[in-house]
Parts: structure tokens; C-alpha cells; sequence
């Protein structure tokens, strides 16, 4: 499976052993810009459709490492309730505010756009998620009113959009 590295980071396949700390950040107070705190069983459903998403589509997400550490996850997802593929981030407790979202999506994101016959990515984000919205805006998406929404987990949610030439 696809493995990428940027100058800090390691991004590799999500393994079965990451999932205690997937699902810690989610049963989390800070998952609450995600419909949480989420009890383990949907964490494993989110986890596995997370794994799935290579196999299914040629895209999907990692697990994010600073020094060998996981430090967060990011990647694309398309369930069957989501309209368009969505790239979403999180950063482990210990890890934030050091620029690894916008640094691990950036790295998703172009991959994306190389090697699959996308040309548009979504992130589906609550507008009082300030920090999400600031990773977005990095990374060169444009608020977009007029997408469609996921039928479900959005919850009031704005849409960013990454265009393939427009990543920053």
C-alpha cells in the first residue's frame, strides 16, 4: 500500500493496532465537531469504512506519524451517504497546533490528484471548528454554499472545496 512522507512526516496504511487512539479521539470532548463523543462500535465502523476506501476507490487514508509516534489520521473517504469525496484530519492529543493537519491533508490531497482522475475534493466542516476551517484555507479550498451535503453526520456542516489546481 501507499506509503508518503513529507519532510516531518510519515503517512502510512492504517493498521489494526491504531485503532485505540482512533477511537480515543473520538469518544473525546474534541470530537464534537464530528456528531461525538462517538462510542467504539462507530469508531469501528469509521475506522474500517477508513481502511476500505483503497481498495474500493484508489484512494483512502493513513495514519500520521511525527518520529515514529501517531500523531493524528487524514485521508479521503467516500461512504455511500457522502456526495462527492471528502478529506478529512485529525491530530492526536499531544500534536496540535504544530501545522500536521495542513501538512499531512496537502500531502493527501496532491497524491490524490496525481494518481486518480479526480479533479475536486470536498471537507465537510462545522463553522465553529475554526481550526479545520483554518486547515482548509491553507490548503487553498474555497467555501462552496451551492454542494451538496451528506444526507447524514453534517449537521449544520460548511463545504470546502480542493481543486486540483487550486492546492496551496
Amino acid at each position: 500500500m501507499t506509503i508518503l512522507t513529507t519532510e516531518r512526516l510519515a503517512l502510512r496504511p492504517m493498521q489494526r493496532n491504531d485503532f485505540d487512539a482512533y477511537a480515543g479521539f473520538l469518544a473525546s470532548e474534541r470530537a464534537h465537531w464530528m456528531d461525538g463523543p462517538i462510542d467504539r462500535g462507530r469508531a469501528w465502523t469509521w475506522f474500517t469504512n477508513d481502511v476500505a476506501s483503497f481498495p474500493l476507490y484508489g484512494f483512502g487514508s493513513f495514519a500520521v506519524e511525527v518520529d515514529g509516534a501517531l500523531a493524528g489520521f487524514t485521508g479521503l473517504v467516500h461512504p455511500p451517504h457522502f456526495p462527492e469525496p471528502e478529506c478529512g484530519w485529525f491530530v492526536l492529543d499531544g500534536f496540535v497546533g504544530q501545522g500536521i493537519a495542513t501538512e499531512a491533508a496537502r500531502a493527501v490531497i496532491a497524491h490524490t490528484f496525481a494518481t486518480t482522475q479526480l479533479t475536486s475534493i470536498v471537507s465537510y466542516i462545522a463553522p465553529q471548528n475554526k481550526a479545520s476551517v483554518a486547515v482548509a484555507l491553507r490548503l487553498g479550498a474555497q467555501l462552496d454554499p451551492t454542494a451538496a451535503k451528506p444526507a447524514e453526520a453534517c449537521n449544520g456542516c460548511d463545504v470546502y472545496r480542493h481543486t486540483k489546481g487550486g492546492l496551496q
